[in-house]
């Protein structure tokens, strides 16, 4: 006796109800067609007007077909340019920097939350969403893509103005929080406010190579800058910041920081920065920061206001151009000193005759008596 399997039984049953199935649904449909054919209006068109009536024509339109262009090298050559020109870099267009002024207690990377806060936001749901957006988008950034980006134009992200940016415009320099040469952890806004400063960034050799296209090393300044920085040492400084992020990267060139304390001036220890917390991203927008591998100098005010920035490797316009802004800055500095100066001596004049005056008013009053 042959045995039936169960199972394959149980499969030929499920097989018949789907092909049953599928048979009522196309049949539905046949029926579906016939119904809509039957109500269509096209068959009171074929039925003829009366005489008196005329029956309306319509203009036939011709409707071209779109042709597809046939593909070419002059297009092949356009297409190619126009990718091109979306890594070329373009002057800027907006100035650079933050709406707000700068704060010390700002972007140090320092979690001053209590236990109890650290617990409310680790139970925070929105907190949570907040934090997966931020991470979604960095990991949607790909790894390699500022090192792809070198390839154009060496990783130059925009061309510097020719002029400096007008101070009412400007927008200003965030504040930065790392140890500098002399084994303190300071910020940057307080040594920046009051002064005209060269701020360089960068993260690599690489990118401290095109820096010094611009203002050349700490020891030896670039010729069209060291006139200015010899002349004016209390006005005009340079400020180096370091950015890593990395840990590694960090304890390494903590390792080699005696070494950069000989080759630097001392005067310079304390304006030398590493930076490892407190660079967002929406900071680096801000700056113009686009590609960290690349070099960029940014020109301020004693305001800390961004009034002149570069990246990559300078060119000779853009040195011309940094210079005749240096010189700028530094004539505003001493006119606006000089105001201060008269100012502050027409305050302490006034004091003076203030002080003054009682003694010659009692010796009026007993005059007059």
């Amino acid at each position: 006796m042959l045995q039936t399997n169960p199972l394959s039984f149980r499969s030929r049953l499920l097989l018949l109800q789907l092909s049953l199935q599928c048979r009522v649904a196309q049949q539905q449909l046949r029926s579906c067609r016939h119904a809509s054919t039957a109500s269509n209006p096209r068959s009171a068109k074929s039925q003829p007007l009366p005489r008196t009536q005329k029956s309306p024509t319509t203009p036939k339109t011709v409707v071209a077909s779109p042709t597809k262009p046939k593909p070419s090298k002059e297009n092949d050559n356009h297409s190619k340019a126009s990718s091109d020109d979306d890594h070329t870099p373009r002057p800027l267009s907006a100035p650079l920097g933050l709406a707000t002024p700068p704060l010390p207690s700002q972007n140090t990377g320092i979690d001053t939350r209590t236990w109890r806060q650290r617990r409310e936001d680790f139970l925070n749901y929105d907190k949570h969403l907040e934090r997966r957006v931020s991470l979604t988008k960095q990991v949607a950034k790909p790894y390699f893509r500022e090192w792809t980006n070198m390839q154009y134009s060496k990783g130059k992200t925009f061309l510097s103005p020719a002029t400096l940016l007008r101070a009412h415009k400007a927008r200003y320099f965030p504040n930065l929080h790392g140890s500098t040469l002399r084994s303190s952890s300071r910020s940057t806004t307080p040594l920046l406010r009051g002064k005209i400063s060269l701020v360089a960034l960068f993260s690599g050799t690489w990118a401290e190579h095109q820096i010094q296209t611009f203002l050349g090393s700490a020891p030896a300044p670039h010729p069209a800058l060291a006139p200015f920085l010899a002349e004016h040492p209390d006005i005009l400084q340079r400020v180096d910041v370091n950015l890593e992020d990395n840990f590694l990267k960090a304890s390494l060139i903590r390792l080699f920081m005696p070494s950069l304390r000989r080759k630097l001036p001392e005067a310079q220890h304390e304006r030398y920065f590493l930076v490892r917390r407190g660079m967002t991203d929406e900071i680096r927008e801000g700056i113009g920061m686009l590609n960290g591998k690349v070099g960029y100098v940014y020109l301020v005010d004693s305001e800390c206001r961004i009034r002149w920035a570069g990246s990559g490797r300078a060119t000779e316009d853009e040195i011309e151009s940094l210079a005749k802004g240096v010189s700028r800055l530094v004539g505003e500095w001493q006119r606006d000193a000089s105001e201060r100066e008269v100012v502050s001596a027409a305050a302490k004049d006034g004091s003076r005759e203030r002080e003054a005056s009682p003694p010659e008013a009692e010796m009026r009053q007993a005059a007059a008596a």
